[in-house]
């Protein structure tokens, strides 16, 4: 048996139950910070800003990780789907990412997102928001279901961010073994 709900029925003109279709909406949705946040595809001359935008997070030079992940997107990839944010006339935040058909046995097509930066002095200005935003409309585009990435488990301002973004742990296990010389797995 279907359950009924209670309606209040406003007795006067101005109770809160009623709705008054005459007032100016109520802002649910305002501009997306992908309309706000100019974004566009990285491109070779990009390399030095997304190089500079990583020390100044990580303070480490990946210069040699950034040169293979810009070729990798720009020359081993048919969908270019990397991109880069920009504000006050430069680069602020970046997303790195790549298209795969399949692997370990399933043939799906799924986005890898391998990186992702927001200069320092542009966080919570949604800059990252603007990125993953416009990457997924560019993915949706070319029918790709998932997204995945990996997380270091200490690293609680982006694990963070993507919860917040609607990523949630996956169901598959990601294992990894050191090499350390041994050439046969224990018995």
């Amino acid at each position: 048996m279907a359950r009924r709900t209670h309606i209040t029925i406003p007795e006067r003109v101005g109770e809160a139950a009623e709705v008054n279709y005459g007032e100016p909406a109520v802002p649910d949705y305002g501009p997306l910070a992908r309309d706000r946040i100019p974004t566009r595809t990285i491109a070779e001359r990009d390399l030095q800003a997304l190089i500079t935008i990583d020390r100044r997070i990580t303070g480490r030079d990946r210069s040699a990780y950034f040169e293979s992940k810009l070729a990798e997107a720009l020359h081993e990839s048919d969908v270019r789907v990397s991109l880069l944010a920009e504000r006050d006339g430069g680069p602020v935040g970046f997303i790195m990412a790549r298209v795969e058909f399949g692997e370990f046995g399933r043939v799906e097509p799924t986005a890898v997102i391998d990186t992702i930066g927001v200069d320092p002095d542009y966080r919570d200005q949604g800059i990252g928001r603007a990125l993953l935003s416009q990457l997924l409309v560019n993915l949706t585009t070319l029918r790709v279901e998932r997204v995945r990435t990996e997380v270091d488990w200490h690293d609680g301002d982006l694990l963070a961010f993507l919860d917040h973004s609607g990523f949630e742990p996956s169901q598959r296990l990601c294992l990894i073994r050191a090499v350390d010389g041994v050439a046969e797995p224990p018995a």
